[in-house]
């Protein structure tokens, strides 16, 4: 611990500062002893998303040498070749093999005349990317998912399909933890989504998975991405069609658990001379509920117990969704694109609880009866405009692009809370009735340019700079409302005002030789925070400001031990920072319910996490990670008990620690049987004081999630997939062991173009959350979750593709603000 602690307080110094663009240097000029050459190439006319397997091979002997796959626009290279005689080969599945002439290098690059592949005679030219792209791939900085591999994904939203993602893990309230580890940026194509939990898994409820392309997990992203996440960063792809004329696809689906759900998109492309447009547009309906049962218990100071708490809550949520996005290119020139995207959504929901408690005394009687009624209507839209520009200097590489982004978010919301209490016989002797409006606003606008300059035959060098202000307005009115008559509750009422301004700039290099492959980063980044809350007639004005300033290093290095590449060690080392949510600094506090308030915490500091990963792989099938990290005030719900309410309210934890062992495998028993599996087995300890009590734990936990699928016909295939994990410690929760299995069956129809899939979500009914409550002082409590997780949903999904292949730019420049957004 103390080691790895050691070497980033170090870089953090002026003499590292001073030491890192020598070291930069003396790295880049040492590489140029063994200056080799490259092969590049372009593939023309493949479908949408086809990645061809390419194969390097000695002209003499047929040995591999290397293998790769193409990006979205038929590029590809082959760098750090030693000179010699080589032969291209090409796989796909729908076209014939590709074999080249002979290509003879002698330390110059190779730039191959565009590869056209034939396609067989009795094969369909367009492959669907679910006969082609495995489930997971494995790359030097990140883990890449394709939804479309697996059958349960179809007709679900972007969240079902984060759950089954490899390490990623959903609780209750949205949530997301990756690999043991909570705090977790969200990236949509490669821009935050500026939300806190609850409202980016309201907008992952309102993406259809059907818009989903592919899924990156990076643990310790690369410096080119912004520093927060201390459990790295998931960035969702969407799909984008890549050939001219016009072409896209239709995903419809229908569910039915105990409530109905329905997620549908529709997305196309068409190129015309200079222009190029693109668009995805999607509708969902999503209907659930939560059954959900709490026990609390209190506590003499001598640990006698003295009552209790039993409450439980129906909660009914429905949800719809709108979401948007258009965008075009516009060919300048050969070198220069412009590009615009203009996006939004609109969430309306509504959810309605009721709650029916009693309180009961020391033996064990009730006392009274408590009934609840809380009823909440909300629309949370949003809009937003990102303008970039990529110039490409020359065919070596070197490009330079800039990204310019306006986000505008808006929440309008009004709530009403009524609470009535009774006697153990049914009489009522108290009601009263809480009303509020919530609405809030947040504007963040960035901008970003980077530059990427190949070094002549010595690897890559990538820098940028990036700028972020984000302004967020909270207002909370309550009202007290008596005999039709409102007056204004100044104990819960608020109005926050929140500034921030982020300034980055980053240095990223990698090179690859024969066996090892480099990428080295630092980034650094300065922070400026301003809070004010507006005081009222029972409430002073309180205000806050920060400034504080890190530097960010990340390590890969990948070592191939065999020419056959059967063998691949790995290493990643990084530092990462979490920031708060933008409301949990708003430091006042409003009802749950009469029993429960949650807070914001105004002395909320950072987060810090330093992540060493170790790992082998096997024949690109097997890869097993030893990992560890240490969390420095890591921020996450904590929860205080005062008279007979709880308190809730984000907190810092001292320190968390992260270690075990992690196993991806990909693996074919036969050739009709496909089987994915993902475990993990990991430690996670606590140490920490919260209000007054210490916390001083840690605990083994193991996952497991196998998916095996099957091909039972050309058309036809099925899945069988479930999961199981043991109880996770979690600050002061301890979950229970949960379990679920799920099922598909998929129909190829017209012709290959289209799919007709059948699945069933949580056949066993038993994917059911609930945990214990601890270390409050002289307090306990337990919770159980019953949810709407059984769902039978059937889909249909439609593609049509005309025309060749052309490029559509990434675009966005902002990319870390969104996923701290909070408006409730």
């Amino acid at each position: 611990m103390k080691p790895l602690t050691t070497v980033f307080v170090l870089m953090k110094t002026r003499t590292a500062l001073k030491k890192v663009p020598l070291l930069l240097l003396l790295l880049v000029t040492s590489c140029t002893i063994w200056g080799q050459a490259t092969i590049k190439g372009q593939l023309e006319g493949l479908a949408t998303g086809e990645q061809p397997v390419l194969n390097l091979l000695l002209a003499k002997d047929s040995v591999l040498v290397k293998t790769t796959i193409p990006d979205t626009t038929g590029k590809f290279d082959f760098n750090q070749l030693k000179e010699g005689v080589y032969i291209l080969h090409i796989t796909h599945i729908g076209y014939q093999s590709y074999y080249s002439k002979l290509i003879d290098i002698s330390k110059q690059d190779i730039n191959l005349p565009p590869i056209q592949l034939i396609p067989k005679a009795n094969e369909l030219k367009v492959v669907k990317v679910s006969a082609a792209r495995p489930f997971i791939q494995k790359k030097i900085d990140r883990v890449v998912v394709n939804p479309d591999a697996l059958i349960s994904n179809a007709g679900t939203t972007s969240l079902d399909v984060l759950e089954k993602a490899p390490g990623v893990l959903v609780d209750i309230d949205g949530n997301i933890s990756m690999k043991g580890k909570s705090g977790v940026m969200v990236f949509i194509d490669n821009k935050p989504t500026y939300m806190a939990a609850g409202d980016l898994a309201n907008y992952l409820r309102s993406l259809p998975s059907g818009s989903i392309d592919a899924i990156e997990l990076m643990t310790t992203p690369p410096a080119g991405y912004d520093a927060a996440g201390n459990a790295g960063i998931i960035n969702i792809k969407l799909k984008k069609n890549t050939a001219r004329g016009l072409n896209g696809g239709i995903n419809l689906s229908y569910g039915q658990g105990r409530y109905l759900r329905s997620n549908n998109s529709f997305n196309f492309n068409y190129r015309i001379n200079k222009f190029n447009l693109f668009s995805n547009f999607s509708w969902n309906q999503n209907n659930n509920y939560q059954d959900l049962t709490i026990n609390r218990y209190y506590y003499k100071p001598d640990g006698t117990y003295n009552s209790g708490f039993s409450q439980n809550s129906y909660i009914k949520r429905k949800f719809t969704g709108q979401n948007a996005r258009i965008g075009a290119d516009y060919y300048l020139s050969k070198k220069s694109t412009l590009g615009a995207v203009l996006s939004g959504f609109i969430n309306p929901g509504k959810s309605g609880i009721l709650n029916n408690a009693q309180v009961l005394d020391a033996n064990n009687t009730s006392t009274a009866l408590i009934k609840a009624v809380s009823e909440s209507d909300r629309k949370w839209s949003n809009g937003s405009i990102n303008l970039n520009y990529s110039y490409k200097i020359d065919e070596k590489g070197k490009e330079l692009t800039a990204n310019a982004d306006y986000i505008s978010y808006r929440a309008d919301q009004t709530q009403s809370l009524t609470n009535s209490s009774f006697t153990p016989g049914g009489v009522l002797t108290e009601q009263s009735l809480l009303e509020s409006t919530l609405p809030a606003t947040i504007k963040i606008q960035t901008a970003k340019l980077d530059y990427v300059h190949p070094l002549e035959k010595i690897g890559k060098i990538e820098l940028g700079v990036k700028s972020s202000f984000v302004n967020t307005d909270n207002t909370a009115s309550f009202f007290d409302v008596e005999s039709g008559i409102a007056t204004p509750n100044y104990e819960f009422s608020n109005r926050f005002k929140y500034k921030e301004n982020i300034n980055a700039g980053y240095l990223n290099y990698s090179r690859d030789w024969e066996k090892l492959s480099l990428q080295l980063g630092m980034r650094l980044e300065n922070t400026r925070i301003d809070g004010h809350q507006l005081g009222n007639p029972l409430i002073a004005d309180s205000s806050f400001t920060r400034n504080y300033t890190g530097l960010f290093p990340t390590l890969y290095l990948a070592y191939r031990l065999d020419s056959a590449q059967k063998h691949q060690l790995g290493l990643s080392i990084g530092r990462r920072i979490d920031r708060p949510d933008y409301q949990d600094l708003n430091p006042f506090t409003y009802p749950i319910d009469r029993f429960t308030y949650y807070g914001g915490n105004p002395f909320l500091v950072p987060t810090y996490s330093y992540n060493l990963e170790l790992s082998h792989t096997y024949k690109n099938k097997i890869t097993t990670s030893l990992e560890y990290s240490i969390i420095k005030n890591l921020i996450q719900e904590t929860n205080e008990q005062k008279g007979t309410v709880y308190y809730s309210r984000p907190g810092n934890y001292g320190q968390q620690t992260v270690f075990g062992l992690t196993v991806n495998a990909n693996l074919q028993p036969y050739k009709w049987w496909t089987l994915q599996i993902y475990t993990e087995f990991k430690n996670v300890g606590f140490e920490s004081t919260l209000y007054g009590q210490t916390l001083d734990e840690n605990r083994w936990y193991w996952y497991v999630g196998p998916t095996n699928q099957f091909t039972i016909t050309k058309n036809l295939s099925a899945e069988l997939a479930g999961s199981y994990q043991t109880r996770i410690l979690s600050g002061q929760f301890l979950t229970i062991p949960v379990w679920q299995v799920r099922t598909g069956l998929s129909q190829k129809v017209l012709k290959g173009n289209g799919t007709v899939r059948l699945n069933l979500s949580d056949v066993f009914y038993t994917n059911q959350p609930g945990g214990d409550i601890r270390n409050i002082a002289n307090s306990r409590a337990n919770w159980l979750s019953k949810l709407d997780s059984r769902v039978f949903t059937i889909s249909f999904a439609y593609r049509f593709n005309k025309g060749k292949t052309l490029n559509i730019r990434q675009s966005g420049g902002s990319e870390s603000e969104k996923g701290r957004v909070r408006t409730s």
